[in-house]
């Protein structure tokens, strides 16, 4: 017990030098007498931060997302507590982990008479609405507003179901459509006697990775760098990797996923007649001239190709289309800006967040999709801008999660939750006063070996670390990485005799948060799905 204390006490000590707000990360954060500020939190799904410019990109530019993060503040370690969907929505909304809110995989339905954030801010006299993709199985509360995408959503001519209990169809690009019906909400419907909070809800860039009419010719000449680790071979991990199905090569479909008709799927091939049935005549046109020259030229010659050279091709069809779509999303974010530089006042006093619901592979390790522990899958893009409080170019390297943001929505608006929240108010990364932050975060994810087969597991992620407890009982082992050494999570350390005593550190540090998280009941193999659906 004394040395569990020892290692814990440690640990805090780190975290006092670790976390501590660097000197540029500076803000003025108004006083409780202040005017409330509007919010405005634009949302996607899927979008790798791996694909932003202000996080580096060196595939794509993201100008009107980098505008967010120059003229305020950029999370450069943000991360989900569960990579999935609707799990990542749910923990937004209340704060808490999915063992705790219910909603831990895609076939949940969200506890809509649990506290929320979007409840307590309409309680608390602010104006409220939600336009775009919801995705927790039943009506959203707390809103006076609200249209929601059914489901996932389709990207050309969306239908909307709104408060009304109507189902509507707006011809139009799903990310426009979106972002013409929040302007419209703030400009024209909303009571402008109240502060609001609007979740502006993108679909993009879920897949199928369909891009709008005004990105379809992006890329056309120009070829993507391949990740070092497109044709990753597995070794050194667990055996979860090589069998996950998710990777390019071999569970990404010509006519779904990449809409070249070649029919060798029957029922997904139904997918891409639907998809593109939908569209008008006009639509059509334009998407047929981008792609069918692109398509008849590839299974001319796509007898002849390599298995490597067609993982290339598929692999450019994908990243092209997956860019393509964050251009609109990035065209779109530009349309809420530059309405808020054309009403100067509701600038001043309008803070404008950028996230999305977790991180995506964009062929590293050969894959698509998320649902790991990885980095590309775990850290999700954060960056917020308020003026006249947040210095601009502020650059945070604190270890922050999605638990946080619904105590921070809260904090900004001077509003106290009424039950706990386990996630902590990001506006302390700003006070002096301020208890040391956090020095790790907690992970689990719970839908095994189901969709894309990804076995269900926990873990802690450090500043330096990542330990990862796959934990059924075909799938029963640890993987640890060394991310300063190992970023690309490579090699697995865990049975390395130099990380012994770290791997054991971790462990208890673990052990502490699941505790801490109230996520400390035994696991067995009645915890996990197992079975295929």
């Amino acid at each position: 017990m004394l040395a569990r204390l020892m290692i814990k006490v440690a640990f805090c000590l780190l975290a006092v030098l670790v976390t501590t707000p660097p000197a540029h990360a500076q803000a003025t954060l108004p006083g409780p007498d202040a005017p409330k500020p509007n919010i405005i939190f634009i949302f996607t799904d899927d979008h790798a931060s791996q694909s932003i410019g202000a996080y580096g990109s060196k595939i794509n530019q993201t100008p009107n997302l980098d505008r967010i993060a120059s003229e305020g503040a950029i999370f450069l370690n943000s991360f989900c507590a569960n990579s999935i969907c609707g799990p990542s929505r749910a923990t937004i909304l209340t704060g808490l982990h999915s063992h705790m809110n219910g909603f831990k995989d895609n076939t949940s339905r969200f506890d809509s008479s649990q506290q929320t954030f979007p409840k307590l801010l309409q309680k608390a006299g602010y104006a409220t609405a939600m336009i775009g993709k919801y995705h927790l199985w039943n009506d959203p509360q707390g809103f006076d507003k609200w249209m929601i995408l059914p489901g996932q959503g389709e990207y050309y001519n969306p239908q909307f179901k709104t408060q009304n209990q109507e189902l509507i169809q707006v011809q139009g690009y799903v990310t426009d459509v979106i972002t013409d019906f929040g302007l419209q909400w703030i400009d024209q419907e909303r009571d402008k006697d109240k502060p609001f909070m609007l979740m502006l809800q993108h679909k993009a860039p879920h897949r199928t990775w369909m891009p709008g009419p005004q990105e379809l010719s992006l890329y056309r000449d120009k070829d993507i760098p391949e990740p070092d680790t497109l044709f990753d071979d597995y070794k050194g991990r667990g055996p979860g990797a090589a069998k996950t199905e998710m990777q390019i090569d071999r569970h990404m479909y010509f006519a779904y996923d990449l809409y070249c008709p070649v029919r060798n799927d029957e029922f997904l091939f139904s997918y891409y007649e639907e998809n593109v049935g939908r569209m008008t005549p006009e639509q059509r046109a334009d998407w047929d001239a981008a792609f069918e020259p692109e398509n008849k030229a590839f299974l001319a010659k796509m007898e002849k190709m390599t298995d490597k050279q067609i993982v290339q091709w598929k692999y450019q069809r994908y990243i092209k289309n997956y860019l393509r779509c964050i251009a609109g999303v990035d065209r779109n974010v530009g349309r809420v800006l530059d309405y808020l530089d054309a009403n100067p006042q509701l600038k001043e006093n309008t803070i404008v967040i950028y996230s999305s619901d977790q991180g995506f592979f964009l062929g590293e390790h050969g894959w698509y999709d998320k649902r790991w522990m990885y980095e590309q899958s775990l850290k999700m893009p954060l960056m917020m801008r308020w003026p006249g409080v947040i210095e601009p170019g502020t650059r945070l390297t604190q270890l922050v999660q999605n638990i946080d943001y619904a105590p921070t929505f809260l904090d900004i608006a001077g509003v106290e939750p009424e039950t706990p929240m386990q996630g902590r108010s990001l506006l302390d990364l700003w006070r002096k006063d301020a208890e040391p932050w956090r020095d790790a975060v907690y992970y689990r994810y719970y839908e095994s070996q189901v969709v894309h087969n990804v076995p269900a597991h926990y873990g802690i992620r450090t500043a330096k670390y990542s330990l990862m407890h796959f934990y059924e009982s075909n799938y029963n082992y640890y993987e640890l990485y060394d991310l300063e050494k190992d970023p690309q999570q490579m090699h697995n350390v865990y049975d390395d005799p130099a990380y012994k005593e770290l791997a054991s550190d971790l462990k208890i540090q673990l052990t502490d948060l699941r505790e801490e998280y109230k996520d400390n009941k035994p696991i067995n193999a009645e915890d996990w799905r197992g079975k295929r659906r």
